[in-house]
């Protein structure tokens, strides 16, 4: 049985002052969920699957906020990322980047279709998720006051999805990063063609070239322990050797199922302890056609 992506306020970690992330426990389609605080402000990050999570997440919020102003945002529109944004309404400004908001509205759809075929409670999860349409609509960059404190959305470009964002706060040295970034995971590659094929894993691997350099103290990933800089540079490393030898084997013209073997078994190989083994396929079929 498929596990119940359930959001659980335990072991809520504090990377630095107002600044606190309710971790994923390492269970599939929860996310790491961010609340990040000013004097007068709090921005949380993520939403988790559907509208009971998105609930929890927000009571949390709102003892945390002890009555300051709130602000939703996502990272992508995946489901276990934005489909809970129905809850805020009313209670939070829903800021996202353009690119995002028409995801959402453009395939978040057809995503709430294909995620309630991934098992009973996963569906269950869903039930009653109506998509939130954002208060407020960004497009190139937004700095968001929250009282003595700025925080940095700024979407990506094209990578995980065409709609990322990633949300910064200098003054702390923190980066949320959604799935552009996996701890212990091999990257998600959403290639399905040819229902969905925004994921660019060249502009992926430009996009990590860019984070890699603002060195950020902490970096919460989508996925996985929080961690420091060296995240950056391990999904960074990844995803070139991931496109370096599957464009070797593309120039001999070897099969992609001799190619899926080789490069699945070197990269398990590279990294015995990651988890989500079946995405180094989709990876490679979306260089393939990178290619």
């Amino acid at each position: 049985m498929t596990e119940d992506p359930i959001v659980q306020i335990t072991g809520v970690q504090e990377l630095a002052r107002d600044l606190v992330v309710i971790p994923d426990r390492r269970v599939p389609l929860v996310p790491n969920i961010g609340l990040v605080g000013g004097t007068h402000s709090v921005l949380v990050v993520e939403t988790g699957l559907g509208p009971a999570n998105a609930e929890t997440v927000l009571e949390f919020t709102a003892a945390y906020a002890k009555g300051r102003r709130l602000y939703l945002t996502s990272t992508h529109f995946h489901p276990e990322h934005a489909f809970g944004a129905q809850t805020f309404a009313g209670e939070a400004t829903y800021l996202l980047n353009r690119a995002q908001a028409t995801d959402l509205a453009m395939k978040g759809p057809g995503y709430l279709e294909m995620f309630k075929t991934l098992g009973e409670p996963i569906a269950r999860r869903l039930e009653g998720v109506e998509l939130a349409t954002p208060d407020l609509v960004y497009d190139d960059a937004h700095d968001l006051d929250l009282g003595g404190r700025v925080v940095r959305l700024r979407p990506t470009g094209r990578a995980h999805s065409k709609g990322d964002q990633v949300i910064t706060v200098p003054d702390a040295g923190v980066m949320f990063t959604g799935d552009l970034v996996e701890a212990g995971q091999f990257s998600i590659f959403p290639w399905f063609p040819p229902y969905d094929t925004d994921v660019s894993g060249t502009r992926w691997i430009a996009v990590m070239e860019r984070l890699a350099a603002e060195s950020p103290r902490v970096v919460v990933p989508g996925h996985g322990d929080v961690g420091g800089p060296r995240l950056l540079e391990d999904v960074r490393d990844y995803l070139e050797l991931l496109r370096d030898e599957t464009w070797a084997r593309r120039d001999s013209a070897m099969s992609e199922e001799t190619m899926v073997e080789e490069i699945t078994a070197l990269m398990i190989e590279r990294h015995p302890e990651w988890t989500g083994r079946d995405w180094i396929e989709k990876g490679v079929g979306c260089l393939c056609a990178e290619h």
